[in-house]
């Protein structure tokens, strides 16, 4: 097995929401970017919470992301892996990011979302404790990896629509996509 790297956070300042994953899968660090696997249903969620289309590049679909203040990373750092399921990450090589620094520079984050099963657990036992943990809201989201079949997309979508809490506590109009301009900018 060989140690595998994940991403830098996508986030600016003014992130609230955080979402997080555990560690990139093969396709994702082939191709250098969040959820590049063509049956994980993540960006098709996001385009539909956001209102953008799921085919615009991902550099699009990233600041769609910021537009509304949303942060994606993983918990790991690092991990020895074979294969991109999470049940095949060797337990004692998993090394997590620094979100001591993290939560420093993104003060406003109150919502933390986990993607899945494995990025709650080894947040709970690698983050949790290093961390002043009680300011945020923890709330783990069934996982979009095509592995996680049995449960389909339109269960998987309603899940996931808790993301807009904070988002709809700051909008000013009642329809989810018209809080939001086509860019996925929040109008005020």
């Amino acid at each position: 097995m060989t140690t595998i790297h994940g991403f830098v956070p996508v986030a600016d300042e003014h992130a609230e929401i955080l979402i997080l994953g555990s560690m990139p899968g093969d396709a994702s660090l082939t191709a250098g970017q969040y959820y590049a696997h063509k049956q994980n249903a993540f960006w098709r969620i996001m385009a539909e919470l956001l209102c953008f289309d799921p085919a615009i590049p991902y550099a699009a679909k990233t600041q769609a992301l910021r537009s509304a203040r949303i942060a994606l990373w993983d918990v790991l750092h690092s991990c020895k892996r074979s294969g991109s399921l999470d049940s095949m990450i060797e337990i004692g090589t998993q090394i997590a990011n620094d979100f001591s620094t993290f939560f420093r520079a993104h003060r406003n984050i109150t919502h933390v979302y986990f993607n899945g099963t494995k990025a709650d657990t080894c947040f709970k036992q690698l983050v949790a404790p290093k961390i002043e943990s009680g300011i945020f809201r923890y709330t783990r989201l069934p996982s979009t990896s095509p592995a996680n079949a049995s449960i389909p997309f339109e269960r998987k979508l309603e899940a996931w629509r808790v993301i807009l809490e904070p988002i709809r506590a700051e909008a000013t109009q009642n329809s989810e996509c018209a809080n939001l301009n086509m860019e996925g900018y929040r109008l005020r």
